[in-house]
């Protein structure tokens, strides 16, 4: 996800303005250490321009 950020050339602000959510949140699930509701998943997805299910085969090959 934080490739995908990158590539699009948003900050974790951006990204979490964006998606409706907060920084600190988006920060931890980029590390890894915090878990995320479908909902939020699909926000980011939409955030990010992506599909759910492109967004899902992202996260799994990284």
């Amino acid at each position: 996800m934080k490739t995908r950020r990158e590539k699009l050339n948003l900050t974790q602000e951006d990204l979490a303005y964006q998606a409706g959510i907060h920084r600190t949140y988006l920060s931890d699930v980029e590390r890894g250490s915090r878990n995320l509701s479908l909902i939020n998943i699909e926000r980011l997805a939409a955030a990010l321009a992506m599909s759910l299910s492109d967004l899902f085969h992202l996260v799994e090959c990284s």
